[in-house]
């Protein structure tokens, strides 16, 4: 299994209906068939700690079955579609990919 986080920092003149579309633009990621299972939210208001970073906007969470999963959906269509509708919104990205 490969987890696949993705940690979104997004600029900060994005108005509230851009970022429900970047929600709705997370959750189409979503559906896409080789994810086998998939969430996103915010950053939680968790107390602050020298090992806590919470400063991101948005964290998408995905697990594949396989790393062969993982890589079809890096060039799936769907992806190519957000990347291309929001990456001028990102000021910055983070992806962490873990196997088990």
């Amino acid at each position: 299994m490969v987890r696949h986080n993705v940690y979104f920092w997004l600029d900060e003149s994005l108005s509230d209906e851009q970022k429900q579309q970047f929600e709705e633009g997370l959750q189409e990621l979503s559906k896409i068939d080789v994810i086998s299972s998939a969430a996103f939210g915010k950053a939680a208001d968790t107390p602050e700690r020298p090992v806590t970073h919470n400063s991101f906007d948005y964290a998408l969470v995905l697990e594949f079955d396989s790393v062969e999963k993982h890589n079809e959906y890096q060039v799936h269509d769907d992806h190519h579609v957000f990347v291309d509708n929001f990456s001028q919104w990102f000021k910055e990205v983070r992806v962490f990919d873990t196997q088990f």
